[in-house]
C-alpha cells in the first residue's frame, strides 16, 4: 500500500512540474504580443494585436521622398519620432560620422542625414548647431550634440524615449542622405 502511495506522490510531482512549464511557456508566448488600445472616432475604446487603422496617418518620414508604401512604425517608435526627430549632419571621410551613423542605425532609430559639403551647408550646419562646426552634429529634438560621443547619443536617445533595441519593421529602408543646404532645417 505504501508503494502505491508513493508511485501517485511521483506522478502529482511530475504533473505539477508539466503545469508549470507549460504555464511559463504560454506566458513567454503572451508576452511577446503586444497590445493596443485606442479609441475610435465615435469614442468607442478597441483592444487589439494590430495598431490602430489611424497609426499609418501617424508615421512621419523623415525624407520626402521614401515610398508611400514604407512599413509603419511601431506605435512606440513613431511616437518618439514624432516627439523628438533625430538629424544627423555628418561629412565625407570622417570616422565620429561613421560611428555615429552606425550606432543609429544598430539602435533602429529613423533618421535624416544631412550631408555638409559646401559653403552653404556649413552655414545650414552652423544655423541648426548654433554656431558650432564641429562635425558630426547629432540633433534629437531640441537637443545638439557636437561630436561623436556613443554614451551621449544613447542618453539623448533613451531620453526622448527611443526604444533601446531596434524596433525597425522588416523591409524599412533608412533615407538617403540630402546636403544639408538643400534639406529643410530642423527647428530647434
Amino acid at each position: 500500500m505504501k508503494r502505491a502511495r508513493n508511485r501517485h506522490t511521483g506522478h502529482w510531482r511530475l504533473m505539477a512540474v508539466v503545469v508549470g512549464l507549460a504555464l511559463l511557456v504560454i506566458a513567454d508566448v503572451a508576452a511577446a504580443f503586444q497590445v493596443y488600445k485606442w479609441k475610435d472616432e465615435h469614442g468607442v475604446t478597441h483592444y487589439g494585436d494590430a495598431p490602430p487603422p489611424r497609426a499609418k496617418s501617424e508615421v512621419l518620414k523623415t525624407d520626402a521622398r521614401r515610398s508611400v508604401d514604407a512599413p509603419a512604425l511601431p506605435y512606440e517608435l513613431a511616437r518618439a519620432v514624432q516627439a523628438a526627430p533625430v538629424v544627423l549632419y555628418t561629412t565625407a571621410r570622417c570616422d565620429g560620422c561613421d560611428q555615429g551613423r552606425s550606432l543609429l542605425r544598430a539602435r533602429g532609430v529613423p533618421f535624416a542625414e544631412r550631408t555638409v559639403a559646401t559653403l552653404e551647408d556649413q552655414q545650414q550646419l552652423r544655423q541648426a548647431s548654433g554656431g558650432k562646426d564641429e562635425l558630426p552634429l547629432l540633433l534629437v529634438g531640441s537637443r545638439g550634440i557636437a561630436g561623436f560621443q556613443a554614451a551621449a547619443w544613447q542618453e539623448a536617445l533613451n531620453a526622448a524615449a527611443y526604444p533601446q533595441k531596434t524596433m525597425l519593421p522588416a523591409g524599412y529602408r533608412f533615407a538617403a542622405a540630402l546636403p544639408a543646404a538643400g534639406a529643410t532645417p530642423p527647428t530647434r
